[in-house]
């Protein structure tokens, strides 16, 4: 008869007075101790019993996220949300960094304009969320142009495309690029005397500078330019001139930050990205006043500050590294 009462019982949870309360008080202090994946268990455990409370949904998010569990910390945090908690841009921010762990960009990109919408983000963080977004906005771009196949018309290499110096310079900044995007998928070498003209010219966004330069550095165009940018002047000419990301500085950065961040992939891929970014607005120059090291730690501080795990720093590389990152935006 005892065996038979016992082996009925089999299976079934004993719901002791308090005992939810216990369990999550537990998984609290062992979070706050560092031990996540036993927070994790009894976590797991209390919300087996009944609905958590905001703080406990918060810490068991947190603790999930520190573990790398980053699909079931999104569900968490997505339930967290759905309560209207009272630290709802907390909350906020640790989804969209769980999102970005997950490398869903674009959601966060999205995200983040709705939040802007609603008038949720404090003036104080206003210009880091910016930031935040357009990095967003790029990946999530080259995401998708990753995923597309170009096909080239090589039959006719110039088409009726045209290109005047003059008139280049005066069309809008975002109307410069679609005219650089079709020169692209064309032979350079008829409009080479134009697009020197406009390297040359006076007032000419950096970037738009580089992008041109380095059409004609992928073609292997023979002629000297003379380039000024950020208070340097320099000849150069394109049969020359490596690309942006096989310049010594840049290959000297990446490697220090992929020894860095080896086991940070996510992290990882966003500084590569801005630094890919920030060499085509310096390009052909690199980040000669800085050396080397410090130009690395203020990349990963900058992004370790948008994912929450480290302080913005105020030092003049990464005041510069903002400034590049306002420019490379292409905001008139």
């Amino acid at each position: 008869m005892k065996e038979n009462k016992s082996s009925g019982r089999q299976g079934k949870v004993i719901l002791f007075p308090g005992m939810m309360e216990r369990l999550l008080n537990e998984a609290k202090v062992l979070a706050e101790n560092q031990h996540y994946e036993e927070a994790i268990e009894l976590f797991e455990q209390a919300l087996e019993l009944g609905e958590g409370d905001e703080i406990s949904l918060s810490v068991f998010a947190y603790s999930l996220y520190e573990a790398k569990n980053f699909e079931r910390a999104k569900q968490v945090c997505e339930e967290l949300l759905a309560i209207g908690p009272n630290m709802y841009f907390e909350v906020m921010e640790l989804y969209l960094t769980i999102c970005m762990q997950l490398r869903q960009f674009k959601q966060v990109e999205k995200i983040i304009e709705s939040l802007f919408d609603e008038e949720l983000i404090p003036d104080n963080e206003t210009e880091k969320f910016e930031r935040l977004k357009n990095l967003n906005a790029h990946i999530a771009e080259n995401q998708e142009s990753q995923l597309e196949t170009t096909v080239l018309d090589d039959d006719d290499e110039t088409g009726s495309f045209e290109l005047n110096a003059g008139e280049f310079l005066r069309l809008p900044v975002q109307e410069q690029l679609l005219k650089i995007h079709e020169l692209t998928e064309k032979n350079v070498r008829p409009f080479a005397a134009e697009i020197k003209a406009i390297i040359e010219s006076q007032g000419i966004h950096p970037f738009i500078l580089s992008l041109l330069l380095i059409l004609l550095v992928e073609q292997e165009v023979n002629m000297n330019i003379n380039v000024a940018k950020f208070d340097e002047v320099r000849q150069v000419n394109p049969v020359h001139l490596p690309l942006p990301t096989k310049l010594p500085q840049y290959e000297e950065v990446a490697s220090i930050i992929m020894e860095q961040l080896v086991q940070e992939p996510s992290t990882l891929e966003f500084v590569q990205h801005l630094m890919a970014k920030h060499s085509i607005v310096l390009y052909p120059f690199e980040w000669a006043y800085f050396g080397s090291e410090d130009i690395a730690l203020s990349y990963i501080n900058f992004v370790k500050s948008m994912f929450g795990e480290a302080s913005e720093t105020d030092d003049e590389a990464a005041v510069f590294l903002q400034n590049l990152e306002k420019i490379s935006d292409l905001q008139e």
